[in-house]
């Protein structure tokens, strides 16, 4: 038999969910266009969605004529070091949290999350002090602390409440077979924590490979600047290069979709499943 059309079901909920996902990607999807378009269509009085001719000469320019190379580089440098030394920290920061008793425990987990609360343009007089002071000024250690001031604290609040929900019985239960409690947390809980460490994986990268204002403001040599400032630089007094700057903008998007995708399986994960014997 065939299946009757619910029309009311379509014209309800997934016509709503088409037009809403229409409208979250015209953007994505404009820039996608305007990048293989050639500069002749990129500047006309009436408007053409679809390129007549469509190149990648933008894409090859880009990576020809300017730094945008080196520019990805140093973001992939800064993001993955940064989420290197945020999670080795905040994970150890959230398991003391979580797991052991200490004086003024909670004070200190509300200094912690208060340090979220500021915005990012009162550190710049403090840390710029401090880098120059140290002589850390155009390196990408000076990113990296930088970075890591606002992504450490935000995943300790984040891990800490994860690992609460974790049962204390797997670290006895490790501790009673032998292991002690670096081994327990490395051997035992790390690998239950994979949906919560890869979900502040992300946000950490995602803010790192994003950030504009201290790159900005920390670096001033072209070898060491990231991608954000590269891209702005793309944009002149009197002119923009739409086709450098829609090029750029989808290869700086790449490694965030695939970075996303290839953790996405353990965001989906239970939480402790198969953790406890039945």
């Amino acid at each position: 038999m065939k299946k009757k059309i619910d029309y009311f079901r379509i014209l309800n909920l997934y016509l709503p969910l088409f037009l809403l996902l229409l409208f979250a990607l015209f953007p994505y999807i404009w820039t996608i266009l305007s990048s293989v378009k050639p500069e002749s269509e990129l500047f006309t009085r009436q408007i053409h969605y679809l390129p007549q001719s469509p190149t990648f000469q933008n894409y090859v320019s880009l990576f020809k004529l300017t730094n945008f190379s080196k520019y990805l580089s140093n973001s992939l440098i800064v993001a993955i070091s940064t989420v290197i030394v945020a999670i080795i920290i905040s994970t150890l920061a959230a398991y003391a949290f979580a797991r052991f008793s200490f004086p003024m425990k909670n004070i200190l987990l509300v200094v912690v999350l208060i340090t979220t609360m500021f915005p990012k343009v009162l550190l710049i007089i403090p840390l710029f002090k401090i880098f120059a002071f140290l002589k850390m000024m155009n390196t990408y250690i000076a990113l990296i602390l930088a970075h890591s001031t606002f992504a450490i604290p935000f995943a300790v609040w984040m891990l800490t409440g994860y690992l609460e929900m974790i049962p204390k019985e797997l670290d006895e239960a490790a501790w009673v077979d032998g292991c002690t409690k670096f081994q327990a947390l490395f051997k035992i809980i790390l690998p239950i924590m994979a949906p919560g460490l890869a979900a502040t994986i992300v946000y950490i990268f995602i803010q790192s490979w994003n950030d504009y204002l201290y790159a900005v403001m920390f670096t001033s040599d072209l070898t060491v600047r990231t991608l954000p400032v590269g891209l702005k630089m793309f944009v002149g007094k009197f002119e923009v290069n739409w086709g450098w700057l829609t090029a750029g903008g989808v290869v700086t998007s790449i490694p965030i979709v695939l970075f996303f995708f290839f953790v996405q399986r353990h965001l989906i994960k239970g939480l402790t499943a198969g953790a406890v014997k039945q």
